[in-house]
């Protein structure tokens, strides 16, 4: 069995495909990451990296070898936290995505800060769905179908989760119909089961995405901030919208009175094998009670 310090350098390595970032993330230098993989590498008998000149790649051996390597690192920060649990003290972690963050999450944080100022706080911004998993956090807010059998999940919002076009009042007042937006620029997040396309086809207009400009944003929070400034149409979800037109002043307005389902949505989440600290357990039950709102 490698020393466990080399298969930290190389899952972090691996990860970041740096040698200078893994040695920022284990506070060595890069020369120290390096030296470490070397020494792997001699030991397993074969190389885990191709180093380009300016870059980093896996070698097919280390591609098949990182996942077994991760899964073994969260398990061991699993069951250490399971056996010894962590100091009371230490902050809550909570990880969500930006748009959940802005939209849902910050006016319960600050009414649950007001009346828990002792309960110390991490909030973790997840992008992908990758993002997402046991270690690190106590609890997430995470977007999908709510199938994850090692959690439980509790829906946000009532009813089911549909879909919604917005823009800015200038750009919205001049669509009357689907058909108007030939010609226009339509703002794509990526990762969405409902996204334009499938918006279209509910509109009865599939054929009019060859007439749309198209602008493609990783973060929904990006989309809807780009509409806002007039650039385009953007799709948000009607329950989140709405909440946060209520709290905030978007700006937003929908276009059309068509809402399509969409079998995704938001979730408050934890792991089911995990008992939650006690200022956890606060944030998890102030949090699951406003979970309607």
């Amino acid at each position: 069995m490698p020393p466990l310090l080399w298969l930290e350098a190389f899952e972090v390595a691996a990860r970041t495909l740096s040698f200078t970032a893994a040695g920022r993330e284990l506070n060595i230098t890069q020369s120290a990451v390096s030296q470490r993989i070397r020494l792997l590498e001699d030991r397993l008998g074969q190389p885990l990296f191709v180093r380009h000149p300016r870059s980093l790649s896996l070698t097919l051996a280390g591609q098949a070898w990182l996942p077994s390597i991760q899964a073994a690192f969260v398990r061991l920060r699993d069951s250490t936290t399971e056996v010894f649990g962590l100091s009371r003290d230490a902050p809550v972690t909570l990880r969500a995505t930006p748009l959940a963050q802005q939209a849902w999450l910050a006016p319960r944080l600050v009414a649950f800060h007001k009346a828990h100022p002792d309960v110390s706080l991490h909030l973790a911004s997840g992008f992908w769905s990758n993002d997402f998993g046991s270690e690190g956090a106590d609890m997430e807010v995470r977007y999908g179908r709510g199938d994850w059998e090692e959690l439980e999940s509790i829906p946000l919002g009532k009813g089911e989760e549909q879909m919604v076009a917005l823009a800015a009042p200038e750009l919205a007042s001049r669509l009357r119909q689907p058909q108007d937006l030939a010609g226009e620029t339509l703002l794509h997040s990526v990762g969405f089961a409902v996204g334009w396309r499938a918006w279209l086809q509910a509109a009865g207009v599939a054929d009019l995405e060859r007439r749309t400009r198209r602008v493609s944003c990783d973060t929904q929070v990006m989309a809807l901030e780009l509409a806002r400034q007039g650039m385009g149409i953007a799709l948000a979800h009607r329950n989140l919208f709405m909440r946060w037109q209520r709290e905030v002043r978007l700006g937003l307005v929908p276009v059309f009175e068509l809402y399509v389902p969409t079998p995704e949505r938001f979730w408050l989440v934890r792991p089911l094998r995990r008992q939650l600290r006690e200022p956890a357990q606060k944030l998890w039950d102030w949090l699951a009670g406003h979970s309607a709102d």
